[in-house]
């Protein structure tokens, strides 16, 4: 039987990228492109609240505060680099 506080963090990232997914659009690559990163920034939040002990919305052994903020800055960032820019050039 899984750690319930993994299942926990597992469901949390993974509404984390499928909610910006939903707000930010595009293919199912890119869906699973933001699920993706939001596991692995809600993780990397993780390890950096357990080892700075920022304790602030902390369920359980999980922390929540940074773990949320890291996922969502690697959500932001994967948008920005998978992102086509949409400026035209103009002719004379």
């Amino acid at each position: 039987m899984p750690n319930p506080v993994f299942v926990f963090g597992f469901v949390l990232a993974t509404l984390y990228g499928l909610g910006f997914h939903v707000a930010m659009g595009g293919s199912a690559r890119r869906m699973v492109l933001f699920v993706t990163t939001s596991w692995v920034g809600f993780l990397l939040g993780q390890y950096i609240g357990n080892f700075l002990r920022i304790d602030l919305f902390r369920i359980g052994i999980v922390h929540l505060l940074p773990a949320t903020v890291c996922a969502f800055v690697c959500l932001i960032f994967a948008h920005l680099i998978t992102t086509e820019t949409q400026g035209r050039v103009t002719r004379r």
